[in-house]
C-alpha cells in the first residue's frame, strides 16, 4: 500500500497494490498495523455501504465534539468525487477542501480524520461507496456543510441542477455559522 499525505494535514489517499491477471485481480484494502504505523492508530469499529445513482451528492457531513468520526473511504462499483472540508477549530486550513476521484478502477482509498466535514458526488451511473468508521452513528450530532457555501467554493464536476439531494442536505449551514457555534463552545 502506498500512503500519500494531501495538502491539508491529517487526510491521506491510500493507493493498494493491486495484482492482476486473466482470473482477476487482488488486493489489500486494509492492514491494520501498517495503517496505525503510518497515519496514526484508528480504532474502526463499524463498516458501512451505500449505493447512489448518478448525480446523488451525499454531504458534506460531520459530527460535533465526542461523536465525530474518522472515515476510511473507497468506491466498490463506480466513480465519485469525494471532498473533505477542514472544519477543525484554530486549523491554520480551516474552510479549505481537498478532493479526490474515486473509483472502481483507480481503487484509491481516502482517510478524514474526525473534525472534517466529508461528502461525494456520483459521477457514474451507480456508483457502490464503503467506508470504515472510528465512532457510532448519532443522528443528534450530525450536521451538515451547505455543499454551496461560497466561502468554501468546491468545485464540483456536476452543475447543481444535475444534483440529487436529500432535505438534510439542501439544509446544510455556512461555515460561517459553523465556525460561530465552534467559537462560542
Amino acid at each position: 500500500m502506498e500512503y500519500i499525505e494531501a495538502p491539508i494535514k491529517g487526510l491521506w489517499l491510500l493507493r493498494p497494490k493491486v495484482f492482476g491477471d486473466e482470473r482477476g485481480y487482488f488486493m489489500e484494502s486494509y492492514k491494520k498495523d501498517e495503517f496505525d504505523r503510518i497515519i496514526g492508530k484508528t480504532d474502526f469499529i463499524q463498516d458501512n455501504e451505500s449505493e447512489s445513482s448518478f448525480g446523488v451528492l451525499r454531504g458534506l457531513h460531520y459530527q460535533d465534539g465526542a461523536t465525530a468520526q474518522a472515515k476510511l473511504v473507497r468506491v466498490i462499483k463506480g466513480k465519485v468525487l469525494d471532498v473533505a472540508v477542514d472544519i477543525r477549530p484554530n486549523s491554520p486550513t480551516f474552510g479549505q477542501y481537498f478532493a479526490v476521484e474515486l473509483s472502481d478502477e483507480n481503487k484509491q482509498q481516502f482517510f478524514i480524520p474526525r473534525d472534517f466535514a466529508h461528502g461525494f458526488l456520483v459521477l457514474s451511473e451507480r456508483a457502490i461507496f464503503s467506508y470504515k468508521v472510528d465512532n457510532a452513528y448519532s443522528p443528534s450530532t450530525e450536521r451538515t456543510l451547505n455543499c454551496l457555501d461560497p466561502e468554501v467554493a468546491v468545485t464540483w464536476p456536476l452543475n447543481p441542477s444535475q444534483w440529487i439531494l436529500s432535505e438534510k442536505d439542501k439544509k446544510g449551514k455556512t461555515l460561517n455559522e459553523i465556525r460561530n457555534e465552534r467559537n462560542a463552545k
